[in-house]
């Protein structure tokens, strides 16, 4: 299997004098996912959680909701690479019997790169009208987190992403318990790769939704996060950088609380500011 991280040469310039050293980089190969053995995306990725990956995949795109509905995964054997050894690079999906096999093509292109994920008009009219889990904002037991909570958690991450350490290359996304407690994180040079393998992971051990957790990435809010969100039930999209307007647009017709420039005790909300604990209202310039 592919690994995590490679050893390159480089020659270092610093201050004028010049050196041969080796390097760590993080890997980045390309992966198929296949549903019943018809090839559906190529995703860029990090190898590594790759059946996870192609879960989390499926749950934004509305085929998949929970582990009832997944048959196996399998790695294709003869997806062979250099020597005739299996590349472990096309992963194949099997639904369970009695759950519908969507339109294969999902109406677009199906490749994604590791940088921006898919996107388009066909992808918004999808998380329309097939989220499972509505964010519903009169929920019994509404989510509530105090911004403090929120301002503790990029450091929370970037402490336990240990491959960009090495690199300073992966993205990272991290689940957090409204009280900032970590329940799990992975790391991929494509943010919504990352993002994908935790869902995907919550798919298989059984933890959708995930209507009481805070989603934390290390970068910006694009829509294809904020539509992973949604479609996993994750009330709460927080992120270092900034959203596009599409996705702030998605997070408010949603009910998603969504949060960027999430930087010490700075913030932005653009959506869903319900969920914030705060202590005064705000006021409008």
């Amino acid at each position: 299997m592919g690994r995590v991280t490679e050893r390159r040469r480089v020659i270092r310039i610093r201050d004028g004098a010049v050196s041969t050293r080796p390097d760590t980089l993080v890997a980045e190969e390309p992966m198929e996912i296949r549903l019943g053995g018809k090839p559906l995306a190529i995703t860029m990725r990090t190898p590594g959680d790759d059946f996870a990956l192609a879960v989390g995949f499926l749950v934004s795109e509305g085929v998949l909701a929970s582990a009832a509905e997944l048959a196996n995964i399998v790695y294709c054997a003869g997806a062979t690479g250099e020597g005739g050894r299996n590349s472990y690079n096309v992963v194949d999906v099997r639904l369970a019997d009695g759950v519908p096999v969507p339109d294969i093509t999902l109406e677009r292109n199906v490749y994604t790169t590791s940088s921006c994920g898919l996107c388009g008009k066909a992808s918004l009219d999808a998380v329309r009208t097939t989220a499972r889990w509505p964010l519903d904002i009169s929920a019994d037991t509404p989510v509530r987190i105090e911004p403090a909570t929120l301002s503790a958690l990029p450091d929370r991450l970037r402490a336990v992403q240990r491959v960009f350490e090495r690199t300073g290359g992966l993205h990272a996304a991290a689940l957090f318990t409204t009280d900032g407690e970590l329940l799990d994180i992975r790391e991929d040079v494509g943010r919504h790769n990352a993002v994908d393998k935790v869902v995907g992971r919550a798919l298989q051990q059984g933890r959708l939704p995930l209507s009481s957790c805070v989603l934390m990435v290390s970068g910006r809010a694009s829509f294809e996060l904020v539509q992973k969100a949604v479609m996993a039930g994750i009330p709460v999209l927080a992120a270092v950088s900034a959203p596009s307007s599409l996705a702030v647009d998605l997070a408010v017709e949603t009910g998603l609380t969504l949060v960027g420039f999430l930087r010490g005790t700075s913030m932005n909300v653009y959506a869903g500011e319900h969920r914030l604990a705060l202590s005064a209202a705000a006021s409008t310039d």
